[in-house]
């Protein structure tokens, strides 16, 4: 999944010579929590709710409204953004935009082309965008998860019980973190499932793999195996 496809556009930014309080009408008009700042219409810089609470006046408890108001005024945009961007390429996949951010502590980069132009901005909402899409909650359906001997074909046998019993399958997962070696971890998620089936099913599925739990979103229904200690 490239960033391009699920990246917010068109952007909204604010120019260096504009206000504090233009910058704050801003997040707040459109509902968002980061603002690129340009110079005749080059990113030169990013400013966040963050940068905005630092910059507010320290002894602001001292200053009466209008005395705060008017200091505000006077700070300037190019006065409290970060000049270091981040940016990511439009053609890097969420994943590797997910990293930068976690790594760099930040809820969200501007996108641009491999010229330098701002195409987009993409941020963790987008990435929460992502994960909603990518593991089918949306369908209310049944979750399954198991740790399974890393073999070949073991997933497919898995998901072959599943439409054995009529189910669709929305998405299946799978990491190699926090299990032993040879082994990992699989996440099915399924809808349009006869519910009267399903212990059949479980039981079935459990002779090839353990399970580890099933959550039916549709039921509110929650089984963690073994049980919690």
């Amino acid at each position: 999944m490239l960033v391009k496809d699920w990246m917010s556009k068109p952007v909204v930014t604010i120019d260096e010579e504009n206000s504090m309080p233009e910058a704050v009408k801003r997040l707040k008009e459109y509902g968002i929590r980061i603002l690129p700042v340009v110079r005749k219409g080059k990113l030169v810089g990013i400013i966040t709710d963050r940068d905005l609470k630092r910059a507010s006046a320290s002894d602001a408890t001292t200053l009466d409204v209008h005395e705060l108001t008017y200091l505000t005024s006077k700070i300037k945009v190019k006065n409290i953004m970060t000049k270091m961007v981040v940016t990511v390429p439009y053609d890097y996949t969420v994943e590797e935009t997910a990293e930068i951010l976690l790594s760099k502590k930040i809820s969200g980069v501007p996108v641009v082309d491999h010229g330098g132009k701002m195409v987009g901005i993409i941020t963790q909402t987008d990435l929460f965008r992502v994960l909603i899409s990518l593991t089918g909650i949306g369908k209310r359906g049944i979750q399954f998860a198991f740790q399974q001997e890393d073999k070949s074909g073991a997933v497919k046998e898995l998901a072959d019980i599943i439409r054995k019993y009529g189910a669709r399958m929305v998405s299946i997962l799978t990491t190699y973190e926090g299990v032993p070696d040879g082994y990992r971890r699989i996440y099915m998620r399924v809808y349009q499932l006869d519910r009267d089936k399903l212990t059949q099913l479980k039981a079935e599925l459990g002779q090839k793999a353990t399970m580890l739990y099933m959550v039916d979103h549709r039921e509110n229904r929650r089984e963690i195996y073994p049980p919690e200690i």
